[in-house]
């Protein structure tokens, strides 16, 4: 943990080095987000609710998905990147550390220009939280906390399984992009809304659905039982499955001789 903690106080401070381009940079992922905001309150404007759902309620699914994303993509951005450590050799040196490869790749690349999503995040959090009708109670407040916590915990999982795919094809594949990008672009609306094969899928094979649908139902009193309160925490069960892939890949992997 305190080389982790190094290795984020250098990334910080190289960053930090170029102040312009770094806060311009946050300026425009916020800007990004906010495009996706306003398309997401036109279409409320005009069908008022979807699904028995209200605009500010919508917004929790938004937010929640937002800030998960975006801690993964700036604490993960590693794995993002992975084909590239491949491609250099970098991941040759990285075998013959005397460190966790898992941890040298994590620590090998943190963006933290993704605050200004995180912080765009906060604020839509900011104006949900109080007009969704929530009663907000200690559980629920908690039940929050797991979403965006374990959301967060996901995606980085599926940055891993993106990873461990370029063990076996040497660039990164796209197709993972419809579930990590493209999670947290349908993630602005309950995942149930497109169908029940979809939420089946985001349920039991990728659980996008467990830290997003499932204990939004609950802090809205859908569902009263306490299992949905939970739910976000079997997402983390993914991470297991993530976790041996990549490892699969490191016992597989043959150097490109960079």
């Amino acid at each position: 943990m305190r080389l982790y903690m190094k290795f984020f106080s250098m990334h910080m401070k190289s960053q930090m080095q170029y102040k312009l381009s770094f806060f311009l940079t946050m300026i425009g992922q916020f800007l990004v987000s906010f495009a996706i905001l306003l398309s997401l309150y036109f279409m409320m404007s005009r069908f008022n609710v979807v699904m028995g759902f209200t605009y500010e309620q919508v917004l929790l699914c938004f937010a929640s998905v937002l800030m998960g994303y975006s801690l993964a993509e700036m604490l993960g951005r590693g794995f993002d990147l992975f084909p590239r450590m491949l491609g250099n050799g970098e991941f040759d040196r990285a075998l013959v550390r005397p460190r966790s490869v898992i941890t040298q790749v994590l620590a090998s690349k943190m963006d933290f220009t993704r605050l200004g999503r995180i912080l765009q995040a906060a604020f839509v959090f900011i104006y949900a939280v109080p007009k969704s009708g929530v009663i907000w109670t200690r559980d629920k407040i908690l039940t929050l906390f797991l979403m965006v916590i374990c959301g967060s915990l996901v995606f980085f999982g599926l940055f891993i399984v993106y990873a461990a795919f370029s063990f076996f094809t040497v660039e990164g594949l796209e197709f993972m992009n419809i579930l990590t990008d493209g999670g947290r672009e349908f993630g602005r609306y309950p995942y149930a809304i497109y169908g029940e094969g979809i939420l089946k899928f985001l349920t039991y094979f990728v659980p996008l659905a467990l830290f997003q649908y499932y204990p939004l139902l609950y802090l809205l009193d859908i569902e009263k039982s306490k299992l949905y309160m939970f739910t976000p925490l079997l997402s983390l069960i993914f991470l297991l499955p993530a976790y041996a892939f990549f490892q699969y890949g490191v016992r597989k992997y043959k150097s490109t001789g960079s």
